[in-house]
Formats: structure tokens, sequence, C-alpha cells
């Protein structure tokens, strides 16, 4: 069913599915909800998706968000001193 619905959409909004990596969009998704905050994910993947269309995203990027949500409560506790 999600590949259905992926291509279902892809073909709504003029996405080439061959560009989709649904699985690193998960992931990323998955370590933001878990890591962060769950209404941060899909928040987290609308900002990733105006960046790629913007040209603005590094190629990196998915990898890079889900690192920096991997990382949050330790980051998000040194940053307030809640160690």
């Amino acid at each position: 069913m999600l590949a259905e619905w992926t291509a279902l959409v892809c073909r709504e909004l003029g996405v080439d599915p061959a560009k989709v990596d649904r699985d690193a969009l998960l992931d990323l998704t998955k370590e933001v909800a878990h890591g962060v905050t769950r209404p941060a994910a899909p928040l987290t993947a609308y900002l990733l998706g105006l960046a790629q269309g913007a040209g603005s995203a590094p190629q990196d990027a998915v990898e890079r968000l889900t690192a920096l949500a991997r990382e949050w409560e330790r980051t998000a506790a040194e940053t307030t001193g809640d160690r």
C-alpha cells in the first residue's frame, strides 16, 4: 500500500518516483519523531521538501538531518545545561 500511495502522490505532484528515497525519508521522520518530538517529523519532511525544491538543500541533507535528530537530546541538554 505504501508503494502505491507513493507512486500516486508522485504522479499527482509531478515528481519522479526514482528520485524519492522512501526508506531514508521514513528513517529520518522516525528519528525526528522519537528523538525530538512527534510533530517535528512531518514539519522536518516538509522543510526538507521546500529546501530541495528551492535547490538549497545540501546533497546529504537527509543524512545530516537524521544525525541531528539522533543527537538532539544530548545537544539540547548541553545547550540548556541539563546534563
